[in-house]
């Protein structure tokens, strides 16, 4: 009772629940809710029992409802999601929890894999990829927006809904001057398109990877090699968009063409063209903003879902970004 808040007791029903996974390997769910709000969570019987003052159990009740409601739908979670869901929970309130029974999943035959959205953004960016021809999300590394983009090519090719998947990448790190590097095409631009082989190897049997490569049902290419097609019955996807030029951006959407979906994905913050207003990411999004059958969708650090630390690292270099703006102006209001 350090800050003079009351010591309360509340009962979560947890009955018809997994309880190794509501309790984690070695309780680690468990203690994660006690680090996160401060609070004691105990799984007696069919209860989940939360301790400690008023505020903490206030903020934990709605995060630990939640994953009793995963645990009785055996729908996994782990540790790092759980930061998550109270990132949304204090961002959102409620709506910041992605409710388990009203979620977009993606069952992915081939791999038994099922995919569903980790924070609402996730969910948002996902159904609206789902239900438009041209979606661009924006926002920093880790938020899922590669994976959740080659998962729904990846739906849509099992379901016949398209006939290929086309994958492509700015191979900027290289000037997408690739002459120079040693070995054919695929060896030279292999590194800089290994994330999307990674993403497709997750949801895919390997084997069926490579045929599905070898016979191109399945092409992943850098964006330079779009120029002069029209992609017909595709889903096609721009990673990385923030380092296509404002040209290149125009021949990738131009070739959109019959029963063809596309996806774009960037970071603005990782812009490593030489001008960053060459971005083609900025200007789609100031020019196709209110298109109809194009849709953006944001993303931040609340929708990161790598390591924990990732979103902090993401939130630090914010607030330096932040105070680096104010130094500069501060600056050029005393030159001035």
């Amino acid at each position: 009772m350090a800050n003079g808040d009351t010591i309360v007791e509340h009962r979560l029903d947890a009955e018809g629940v997994d309880q190794l996974m509501l309790a984690g390997v070695n309780d680690r769910n468990i203690q994660e809710l006690n680090r996160l709000f401060g609070v004691r969570a105990v799984l007696r019987g069919d209860h989940l029992i939360l301790s400690g003052e008023l505020s903490g159990v206030e903020r934990a009740a709605p995060v630990a409802q939640h994953l009793i409601e995963l645990s009785r739908l055996r729908i996994p979670f782990d540790t790092p999601d759980i930061a998550r869901f109270a990132d949304g929970m204090d961002a959102l309130g409620p709506a910041g929890l992605v409710p388990p029974g009203d979620d977009v999943r993606l069952a992915l035959p081939g791999s038994r894999k099922v995919i569903v959205p980790k924070s609402e953004g996730q969910r948002r960016y996902l159904q609206t990829i789902l239900a438009n021809e041209v979606v661009i999300g924006i926002g920093p590394a880790g938020t899922g927006k590669t994976y959740l983009a080659v998962a729904a090519a990846v739906d849509a090719l099992y379901k016949k809904r398209v006939r290929r998947i086309v994958l492509a990448r700015p191979a900027v790190e290289a000037g997408e001057n690739l002459g120079f590097l040693p070995g054919d095409l695929q060896e030279k631009v292999d590194p800089y398109l290994r994330p999307l082989y990674d993403a497709l190897e997750d949801m895919m049997p390997h084997d069926r990877v490579r045929r599905a490569l070898e016979d191109t049902t399945i092409e992943i290419a850098p964006l330079a090699y779009m120029r002069g097609r029209t992609l017909s019955d595709a889903f096609v996807i721009l990673d990385e968009a923030q380092n296509a030029t404002t040209a290149q951006m125009k021949m990738f959407l131009t070739r959109l063409g019959v029963n063809s979906r596309v996806v774009i994905t960037g970071d603005k913050t990782q812009i490593d063209l030489p001008r960053r207003s060459d971005s083609g990411l900025l200007e789609v999004e100031r020019i196709l903003a209110g298109v109809d059958g194009i849709a953006i969708v944001y993303l931040d650090a609340t929708d990161v879902i790598r390591h924990r630390l990732v979103k902090d690292i993401i939130r630090a270099y914010e607030r330096a970004g932040g105070e680096s703006e104010d130094f500069e102006e501060m600056n050029g209001a005393g030159a001035s």
